[in-house]
């Protein structure tokens, strides 16, 4: 039988911690082929994590996707170059020859995500990075979507669907859910047989984050010591947990700022941070209510996935017929899930494939997107479907 072609791919992330940039290289058809390669995080430094946490606050000015207010134009060449930078770097230390790559996915810094306007902004400039890497790069993968009226997000069930038919046989139990806790949590549905069914399930580590840098001026709860010398606020969690976005139907998508975080004065430190690791957990077992059939597997991926608070109430919420595993468990590396899967969907895009679909961003058909850009400053949109 003839082998499916191939195509390396790179893909990039920086998510909404603003912690780093995520790097990892796949080998796929962009289709069922996964063939998954090494993987790094290059952290950022304080300063520069100050001004994209500034920048979110200069980004709720945008009123059309391609403005950049303030210093957000020069933040936007800064961050590609850190990003070609990491490339560069990943490329030497991995010993990977850079003539064989044939594309990179880069995701860019989400500043701003207001589905109902139809206005999502990632700054990153996918023309200056092909040509600081000599590259091709596809970008700009969230457009598309909401032009045919969708959310725009999420956009890595595409990539789950490929890891869940990899899954060992022993671990290949639908219906399953791949959970991704990263600032906000997002959850997808697979039974193996229909389109994905997808959706952001509410806030992830973005509030308990939030709340520790402002109060304790510490960036995250490092192996979960703060929250457990805490307890349960049960009204604070209610509160959160009342939310209209709860009963939404899906497919929703949310920004880091539509759950506000705890005002001063609301509790301990740690009771605080206890509560929101318990909302975490609560708003991510919620969102079954919104699946075609309960799961029995979850399969916990992202920074989330290393609370122990939150994994104990994903456990212990989900009930005796379900399983919850980490994305290791699976045997998956969930530090690099997102990364791959924007290399992996470069190359869908590239074939035209679908990025999205009705059930996962609520857009009118199934819709690839992207912009190719190449070194010589050609640039190419990726429109039409190939089902």
């Amino acid at each position: 039988m003839r082998q499916p072609k191939l195509r390396r791919a790179i893909g990039l992330m920086s998510g909404t911690s603003l912690d780093g940039i995520d790097v990892a290289l796949v080998d796929t058809d962009g289709d069922t082929v996964v063939e998954r390669g090494p993987a790094r995080v290059y952290a950022y430094d304080a300063a520069f994590r100050d001004q994209l946490a500034a920048a979110l606050e200069t980004a709720k000015t945008i009123r059309q996707r391609d403005a950049r207010p303030g210093d957000l134009a020069a933040l936007e060449v800064a961050l590609t170059h850190r990003h070609g930078e990491a490339v560069t770097r990943f490329l030497k230390e991995c010993g990977i020859d850079r003539a064989s790559v044939d594309v990179v996915g880069f995701h860019g810094q989400t500043v701003l995500h207001r589905p109902a306007e139809a206005l999502t902004v990632q700054i990153g400039r996918g023309d200056l990075l092909a040509r600081q890497l000599g590259l091709p790069v596809v970008h700009d993968m969230r457009a598309a979507d909401m032009v045919a009226d969708g959310q725009g997000a999420p956009l890595v069930p595409a990539y789950h669907a490929a890891l869940a038919g990899s899954l060992p046989s022993d671990r290949r139990t639908y219906p399953v859910v791949f959970v991704n806790i990263g600032g906000i949590s997002n959850v997808t549905w697979l039974d193996g047989e229909t389109d994905p069914v997808a959706f952001d399930s509410g806030p992830g580590n973005a509030l308990l984050d939030q709340w520790l840098q402002r109060e304790a001026g510490i960036p995250y709860d490092q192996n979960g010591a703060i929250a457990s010398e805490g307890g349960l606020l049960e009204g604070m969690a209610e509160r959160y947990l009342a939310s209209d976005f709860f009963a939404r139907p899906a497919p929703k998508s949310l920004d880091r700022f539509d759950f506000p975080v705890p005002s001063p004065g609301s509790g301990t430190l740690e009771d605080v941070a206890r509560t929101l690791c318990f909302v975490s957990a609560a708003a991510i077992l919620k969102s079954a209510e919104h699946f075609p059939a309960r799961p029995k597997l979850w399969i916990i991926c992202g920074g989330g996935r290393h609370h122990p608070a939150i994994m104990a109430d994903l456990k212990a919420g989900a009930g005796t017929d379900a399983s919850v595993v980490s994305a290791e468990e699976a045997g998956f590396d969930g530090d690099a899930m997102e990364a791959e899967a924007w290399g992996y969907l470069a190359v869908r895009s590239l074939d035209r494939r679908p990025l999205t679909w009705p059930t996962t961003t609520g857009c009118r058909e199934a819709v690839t997107g992207g912009v190719l850009s190449l070194p010589d400053n050609e640039e190419q949109a990726m429109t039409g479907t190939d089902r």
